[in-house]
């Protein structure tokens, strides 16, 4: 192959200037690489089992696998094609009838475009696609709802209604950490460090950070931990025999219940991470900060998690604008 280039190259040296020669190069090996991996046959599903492989050596986390899996599983059971004749417009128009049939929103459409199109982004990147038929489809533009958080006397309420210090604890460290409930869950006894008030958790990616907790919440997870008669490691078990590790659907559930008992409006664990976000921005923690404490790779995440109160903005108009 590169005898070939070198002699189509050494043909064209008189016509063409350095930058052509330069670019017609590029494109020869482009070309020629493409009718080579042409002559391999890939299939639809080799590629995808390529693509999910190189996401978890970049460290995705299996649950961001499964969703790659199933979201472009779904595109090519109905696009049957060869990937390297899937067109813009026929994926356009899959986005369009997956909303119609799906009856989905905006946000859930927007999620399903950017997977395909890290997918194709990968293909050209990898080259064996020449160009990505995602890069004429751009983010699908959606309605930004403020959204609720957690108040002060709402999570007084929440403490009275727990029956045992198990609950009491999970909700206090979830409040004052801002932590996942997945990573809530995957916590041993001897991650907490009393002392210091803090604990390692293992975030997306199988990244660890540390997070901080309150004294409010060493005191109700030590009087937890007190009552424990069971020997298994985990933070936070199943109060029932065998005393299990408690699940990410353990946790859910138990706030659900205790959120409707008292008839708040949608309890769950991700909420008490958006509380926590909002009331340290609110209380002039620099945003860098609450980015660390909450493990995001883009400060723009940050951003969308928090809710800066709308009194503190008045006042603050009024001491530098008005």
């Amino acid at each position: 192959m590169e005898e070939k280039i070198t002699s189509i190259i050494n043909a064209m040296e008189e016509a063409l200037s350095p930058a052509q020669l330069k670019r017609l190069q590029e494109v020869l090996v482009r070309h020629l690489s493409e009718n080579r991996k042409l002559q391999k046959q890939i299939d639809n599903r080799e590629y995808l089992d390529m693509f999910l492989n190189a996401k978890r050596i970049e460290g995705c986390s299996e649950r961001t696998i499964r969703y790659y899996r199933a979201t472009i599983e779904h595109l090519l059971g109905k696009l049957t094609d060869s990937i390297r004749k899937i067109s813009t417009e026929m994926i356009r128009q899959y986005l369009v009838d997956y909303q119609k049939i799906n009856n989905c929103s905006k946000v859930t459409v927007d999620n399903v475009r950017r997977n395909i199109s890290s997918f194709f982004s990968w293909l050209e990147e990898e080259d064996y696609i020449l160009k990505s038929p995602m890069r004429r489809i751009h983010k699908i533009k959606t309605t930004k709802t403020v959204k609720s958080i957690i108040t002060d006397e709402d999570i007084e309420r929440l403490r009275d209604e727990c029956v045992c210090p198990r609950d009491v604890a999970i909700i206090d460290l979830l409040y004052s950490t801002g932590m996942r409930v997945g990573e809530l869950v995957r916590l041993n006894i001897e991650d907490i460090n009393f002392n210091e008030r803090e604990c390692v958790v293992l975030g997306k990616g199988d990244k660890e950070r540390r997070v901080y907790f309150d004294a409010k919440t060493k005191i109700h997870l030590q009087e937890y931990l007190t009552t424990r008669q069971d020997e298994n490691n985990a933070l936070f078990v199943s109060l029932n025999h065998p005393h299990l590790r408690l699940r990410i659907s353990g946790v859910e559930v138990r706030l659900r219940m205790l959120g409707r008992a008292l008839g708040m409006e949608r309890i769950h664990p991700h909420k008490f991470r958006r509380t926590m976000a909002t009331r340290a921005i609110d209380k002039g923690m620099p945003v860098e900060q609450v980015q660390k404490i909450l493990g995001h790779s883009q400060i723009d995440t940050t951003m969308q998690y928090a809710i800066v109160n709308q009194n503190n903005v008045k006042e603050s108009h009024r001491r530098f604008i008005a």
